[in-house]
Parts: C-alpha cells; sequence; structure tokens
C-alpha cells in the first residue's frame, strides 16, 4: 500500500493506492487563502500541517485494515509558493502563494539583471514564482529574509513537518525559477541575481528518490510503521502528469484543479520563454515538460457559486447544462488572479462582458466555464509552438468531472479528451506513485502507465467552428481591456 498526500491550494487531498494501483481511499480537506491586500494571495504553513493530519485520521477511518500495509509515503504540492523559515524550522511568515501578484515589478528586475533566466529556468521570471518573491522580501520584509535559513516549497514544508528532512524535488525546484533546468540543479547565477547564497535552498533530489522517514512522533501519531520512508514526490504539475502517464515524449494532459495547467511530456529540455511555456524538469529522471500555467482554473466557477449564492456546484452546472442551447451570449475573461500564460499579467482582472436584463445564473455559469475553456484554447497555440500535440489529450482534476465541461472543452480545443478514472485525484495519485517508486526502485514505465479511460469526449464539429469564432472574440476583448489593467 501506498499513501499520496497533495497540499492543493483550496483543499488537501490524500490517497491509499494498493499494489494494483487501484484507489483503495481518498479523503480531503479544505483550506482556505488569506488576501491581506490588493495582489496578495497566503496561507500559513501550519494550515497545511492541520489539514494533512485531518486528512490523515479521515483517511485513514476509510482505508480499514489496509492502512498498517503502507510502506511509502509521496507528497504533491501546489507549486511557486515560498515558505521561508527560521533554524528551528519554523515560518517567518505565511506563505506567498502561486497566485500573488505583489512581485510585479521584481520579475521585471530580475528578467533586467539577468536576461538569460528564460534559457537557464526555462521560462522569464513572473510574479508567482519564489525568486521574484525573495527580491520582493528584500525590498519589503528584508528582516525575514535575515533570520531565514531555508526556502522551501509549501509540499517540503509537510514533509519536515513529517520527517525532520530538508528537501525539494527537480520539478518544484524548476517551480521556484531557481534552477538549472537543463542540468537539473541549483543555478548560481540565478541566486547571484536574487541576492541570496545557495544555501538557504535545500537539497535538489529526483522525485522518485527516498528523502526521508516518518519520525516515530509521526508515525506513531498516524499509526504507520516506524521508519516509513517518503519520496522526495513533485510539484502538482508533475505528479498529476504522473498520475495521468503523461511522462513519455508528446505525452500530453490537461489538470483542470483552482488552477489549470496544459501540459506536455518531453525527453530533452526545450526551453521557449518567447512563448512564455515552462520548460520544466519532470517529477522522473532525464524528463522534462512543457506547460501552460494558467491561475485560474476550476477556481472561478468556485467564485461564481459564491458569486451567485449557489452552494452546490455541481446542480448549478447541471441548471446550465439543461437550459444550454450554444455558445453562451456573455464572454468571460478568467483572469481573477491575474495570469500567467499567455499574457504574464499580474494585473489582469476577471470581465464578465455583454450582461442584459435578461442574463441568469445558468448563462453566468456558461460563460465562465466557457471561458476557462477558451483561455485553454489560446494557451494552445503557444504549446503547439514548441513541438507537435496529440490529438487525444488525457484530463483530471475537479473539473474533469464535469461532462458539461468536458464537452465545452474539447469542442473549444478541436481535441478528444480522455477523462481518466479516478481523475479527482490527480496529483495524490501521482505522489503514491512516485512513493512507490521510492520504495521499489522499478522501472517507472511500469508503474506510470495511463490509467483506464473512464469517458471519451469528441469535439462537436458545430461548437468547434462557434468557439473558434469566440476565441477570437475572447482574445480581442483581452487585447480591449487591457489597457484598463493597471
Amino acid at each position: 500500500m501506498f499513501l499520496g498526500i497533495d497540499i492543493g491550494t483550496s483543499s488537501v487531498k490524500a490517497v491509499v493506492v494498493d499494489g494494483t494501483q487501484r484507489l483503495i481511499a481518498a479523503a480531503s480537506t479544505p483550506l482556505a487563502v488569506s488576501r491581506p491586500h490588493e495582489l496578495w494571495s497566503e496561507q500559513h504553513p501550519d494550515d497545511w500541517w492541520a489539514a494533512v493530519e485531518g486528512t490523515v485520521a479521515e483517511l485513514r477511518a476509510a482505508a480499514g485494515r489496509s492502512w498498517a500495509a503502507i510502506g511509502a509515503v509521496g507528497l504533491s504540492g501546489q507549486m511557486h509558493g515560498a515558505v521561508l523559515i527560521d533554524g528551528a524550522g519554523r515560518p517567518l511568515r505565511p506563505a506567498i502563494l502561486h497566485n500573488d501578484g505583489r512581485a510585479f515589478g521584481e520579475a521585471e528586475e530580475l528578467n533586467r539583471r539577468l536576461p538569460a533566466i528564460g534559457q537557464i529556468a526555462g521560462v522569464p521570471a513572473m510574479p508567482g514564482f519564489a525568486a521574484p518573491k525573495l527580491l520582493w522580501l528584500a525590498h519589503h520584509e528584508p528582516e525575514v529574509l535575515r533570520q531565514a535559513r531555508h526556502l522551501l516549497l509549501p509540499k517540503d514544508y509537510v514533509r519536515l513537518r513529517m520527517s525532520g528532512s530538508l528537501a525539494t524535488d527537480m520539478s518544484d525546484a524548476s517551480g521556484a525559477l531557481l534552477l538549472d533546468c537543463a542540468r537539473r540543479q541549483w543555478s548560481p547565477e540565478i541566486a547571484a541575481a536574487c541576492g541570496i547564497d545557495l544555501s538557504l535552498l535545500p537539497p535538489v533530489l529526483e522525485g522518485s528518490a527516498v528523502a526521508g522517514e516518518l519520525t516515530a512522533p509521526v508515525a506513531a501519531a498516524w499509526g504507520l510503521k516506524p521508519g516509513t520512508i517518503l519520496a522526495t514526490g513533485a510539484g502538482d504539475a508533475a505528479a498529476g502528469a504522473i498520475a495521468a502517464g503523461a511522462v513519455n515524449e508528446g505525452d500530453a494532459f490537461i489538470s483542470l484543479g483552482t488552477a489549470a495547467q496544459y501540459f506536455v511530456a518531453r525527453e530533452s529540455y526545450r526551453p521557449a520563454p518567447e512563448h512564455l511555456v515552462h520548460s520544466f524538469c519532470h517529477g522522473l529522471p532525464q524528463r522534462w515538460f512543457q506547460m501552460a500555467a494558467l491561475l485560474n482554473g476550476a477556481g472561478a466557477l468556485a467564485w461564481a457559486a459564491e458569486l451567485l449564492g449557489k452552494s452546490d456546484i455541481g446542480a448549478m452546472l447541471a441548471a446550465a447544462e439543461t437550459a444550454f442551447t450554444g455558445p453562451s451570449p456573455l464572454m468571460f475573461l478568467p483572469y481573477l488572479t491575474g495570469e500567467r500564460t499567455p499574457h504574464n499579467n499580474a494585473h489582469a482582472r476577471g470581465v464578465l462582458f455583454g450582461l442584459t436584463p435578461a442574463s441568469g445564473a445558468e448563462q453566468v455559469t456558461q460563460a465562465v466555464v466557457e471561458g476557462v475553456a477558451l483561455a485553454l484554447a489560446d494557451c494552445q497555440a503557444y504549446v503547439a509552438e514548441t513541438g507537435a500535440l496529440p490529438e487525444q489529450i488525457a484530463v483530471n482534476g475537479g473539473g474533469a468531472r464535469s461532462p458539461f465541461w468536458m464537452k465545452i472543452l474539447a469542442s473549444a480545443l478541436g481535441k478528444t479528451l480522455h477523462v481518466q478514472e479516478e481523475s479527482g485525484a490527480g496529483p495524490a495519485f501521482g505522489a503514491a506513485r512516485l512513493a512507490r517508486l521510492a520504495l521499489t526502485g522499478e522501472d517507472p514505465a511500469k508503474v506510470c502507465t495511463k490509467p483506464r479511460i473512464a469517458a471519451e469526449i469528441r469535439p462537436d464539429p458545430a461548437l468547434a467552428d462557434a468557439y473558434g469564432g469566440k476565441l477570437v472574440q475572447f482574445r480581442n476583448l483581452y487585447r480591449a481591456v487591457k489597457p484598463f489593467y493597471q
């Protein structure tokens, strides 16, 4: 048995997977995001730990007798978050998250200081990455940097609490924008441009390596064997790809969680900074990936539900599907928290355009679903510039559970979508696979296979044509309102 834990933005998710890769049990605990100032997005690392302990307790009860057979634990987590800890391992401030835009000026400064950063790190500096956040802290909270002994990524703080071990993996290190992705090691040039010493950064390991063991108190509290090993794990994008079997050249998948990613696995490092497509190390040795990273995925639908006073998102989607007659007369730009690919614009904001007195909840819901789909279609054109894309694309994450959304997404992309079994488990399932690899040393090709397909959704030709035209309008609307994003 293998335990996978994913430290997401909106929740902590965990799964138990057996030796046949069957999902035995799953559990989750919600998380809240703090936004104390414009552009800010934070969570306290102790909240992650509390959510992990709650999720583990629920999962332990659900797994029954299988729980005691767990042999290894793997971790996944939201990427790019900056966790600064002191010498005692305590956080010095709340974590600055991936969708935090405060360091937009520092990102520009870092690009000026090191014009080659896009080639070294796989993408130009953007506000959400950890590297420009370090510059922001130097400018605004220098006492935090003076006290800091280590910079960790979100899942790596949780591992520290579980094992006392400091480490990160290649994919999360890439997402910090401090890694030389071709050499798979920390970049002295980027560290110098950020004004930090390399000693601030933890050891960087492959995702399937052993990165520690559960401490005796944690093992006892969780009811697991003393010495249970911990895999290094991976950032959520790479862990989701490992869950989807997107590990070989050209394998593609879309993750539709709070944020969204359009991901293509590669067997060589191919930076394409001019397209704002991220080229990062994968969570497996000698693998890389290219990715369009969108800050606004299914989180936009959660926002719409709160706005409309709907407590049941499934029912909200069902009502929109019943009312569906074609593309919505409304247009929604989903950039509620700024956007990374393809705009690199921390100041971008959501826009709901075309409202009339007849506009109701169903039209708004459909417009939000379409807005996220069109944002992914917009990015697809840039990803295609970096290499061939397959005609079939796997989809996982919470948004993949909606057949209505998948119908719209398939048509907007002009691609056949494969919704995989247990698609909601996503990165947590990938983390469990990495735990297995760390324990057994198996060939990743035998473990990281593509799950069975729960549903195949083909594009509707008529809708594909309609959404092709709407994509032009979507891009034009962004260009029209961009001057107001200040």
